[in-house]
């Protein structure tokens, strides 16, 4: 079972990267963050028609995630139990957070933490608020003994070796001491990093600035992670980062995060 994470950055504008590499990559599961449109503007047709399975949250212009499934979805969670600051207490909120249960047992989240802005920034508490958010539901799926695998745009990059230069980053958004502290009160729960399990490699990155250049001088952040449950870790066999949709025209900032599971 391959299981995939994606911020595509509009889910109209990169149909065809989306589909190509669909095409291409063969996943099982692909979890997308800012789709960036309603649910009712979502291209259902060309993916349904291709055997996807769906589970939308979507908002206009902003934010957005779904789950693409190849097997049935039998359950759906639109919300962080508690969230009222990141997601306006309810499904009128932010749409940043979608759970869905498979036919298969297998639970899949599909999270867009928020970026933050800046330190500076009154929204960098909810970034903080949003990381506390997923950890108590963390909680609550590992009390189920469930196989679960949380995955998404996290908005931080945990160790010195996921940033291009650690002096430039150090105390920056996404990189913060408060945030990385957060994303490792979430790991050290017992989920296990699907990537930096069998990579340990540094300078491996899931995002690049369309800006100064990154892409081409390899500036990046990996900021993009699948994290298990131990039952789901258990059954891990490969995991990876697929670059080639990011050297694309007009391609998202991001690109794929994938992990395979026994």
């Amino acid at each position: 079972m391959k299981i995939a994470t994606w911020n595509v950055n509009s889910v109209k504008a990169r149909l065809g990267h989306l589909l190509d590499w669909l095409d291409a990559a063969a996943p099982d599961v692909v979890l997308l963050q800012e789709t960036k449109c309603q649910d009712q503007e979502f291209p259902r047709l060309e993916l349904e028609t291709r055997g996807w399975h769906l589970a939308l949250r979507g908002q206009k212009t902003y934010n957005g995630v779904a789950v693409l499934s190849r097997l049935p979805i039998v359950e759906q969670v639109r919300e962080l139990a508690g969230d009222s600051v990141a997601n306006g207490g309810g499904d009128g909120g932010e749409a940043r957070y979608l759970e869905a249960k498979l036919a298969n047992g297998v639970r899949v989240a599909s999270i867009y933490v928020p970026m933050g802005q800046s330190t500076e920034s009154d929204r960098f508490p909810v970034k903080l608020a949003f990381l506390d958010s997923l950890r108590r539901r963390a909680e609550q799926l590992l009390e189920a003994e469930e196989v679960f695998v949380l995955g998404g745009d996290y908005n931080v990059a945990p160790e010195e070796v996921d940033v291009f230069d650690v002096r430039a980053m150090d105390g920056q958004v996404l990189f913060h001491p408060e945030e990385r502290r957060r994303l490792r009160r979430l790991l050290f729960l017992g989920l296990t990093d699907a990537f930096r399990a069998l990579h340990p490699e540094p300078h491996s990155y899931s995002w690049w600035d369309y800006r100064g250049g990154a892409w081409q001088r390899d500036l990046g952040l990996r900021i993009d992670h699948l994290l298990l449950s131990p039952q789901a870790a258990d059954r891990l066999i490969a995991s990876g980062i697929d670059k080639g949709p990011r050297a694309k025209e007009k391609c998202s900032d991001h690109t794929p995060v994938w992990c395979e599971l026994r």
